[in-house]
């Protein structure tokens, strides 16, 4: 009896260690590719309160996208001397920049975050954009898009945010790239960033092609 009374404790011992294994298993994140990595989101920045994530509004023309760090690519084309297409963790391998700012929506409602990314301009200096661009088109995952003046995005030193708060874009906050459009309506920060595109022509977006104003500065009228 000695002989099976062992074998059944070893037995006992043999699933204990497998499902603690399996509990102790690493999580996934909410985004596709990423481990957690157990990230603590900012509250306060140089003595300013930030809005917490899970209190900011938020909208979408098509429900929160989901997109796979693995397989991600950011395309740069049109008015450049080097098209190029980056992966997620080159975009991370750029010096990046923090800064606090309010984001405000056309509908009345807004808030206060701390953004981290890499600027628009670094990335435009890889690219040699051409003489002869002067907007700058957002593709998004969802099929929206928006555009913004050249001159805009480089004397507002305009970053791509990749954080917020100090934690990882949420997928519902833009994962991978939120556009940090300062002092533009909620419609020009455009989400889930796939594309960029140079040109010489204005361009009006998803909204814009709506009726909504096409320079969205947020002191100024929402429609044209």
């Amino acid at each position: 009896m000695k002989p099976i009374r062992l074998a059944i404790l070893c037995l006992c011992l043999l699933v204990l260690i497998v499902v603690s294994g399996c509990l102790s298993a690493p999580q996934r994140s909410a985004v596709d590719g990423n481990e957690t990595s157990n990230e603590v989101e900012a509250t306060v920045y140089n003595g300013i309160e930030l809005t917490p994530i899970d209190k900011q509004g938020n909208n979408a023309i098509k429900g929160t996208q989901y997109v796979d760090r693995n397989t991600y690519r950011l395309q740069i084309d049109g008015l450049v001397e080097n098209p190029t297409e980056l992966t997620y963790d080159q975009i991370l391998e750029y010096p990046s920049t923090s800064k606090v700012v309010d984001m405000n929506c056309v509908e009345g409602w807004g808030f206060i975050a701390k953004w981290t990314g890499v600027l628009v301009e670094t990335l435009f200096n890889d690219v040699v954009v051409k003489e002869n661009a002067t907007t700058v088109i957002f593709y998004c995952a969802d099929g929206y898009s928006t555009s913004h003046d050249l001159n805009y995005l480089l004397d507002n030193d305009i970053m791509l945010a990749y954080r917020i708060n100090d934690v990882t874009l949420p997928p519902d906050r833009g994962f991978p790239l939120q556009l940090v459009a300062e002092d533009k309506y909620g419609y020009k920060w455009a989400k889930w960033i796939t594309g960029i595109e140079l040109t010489d022509a204005e361009y009006s977006g998803y909204w814009e092609s709506r009726g909504y104003s096409n320079r969205a500065d947020f002191w100024g009228p929402a429609f044209e």
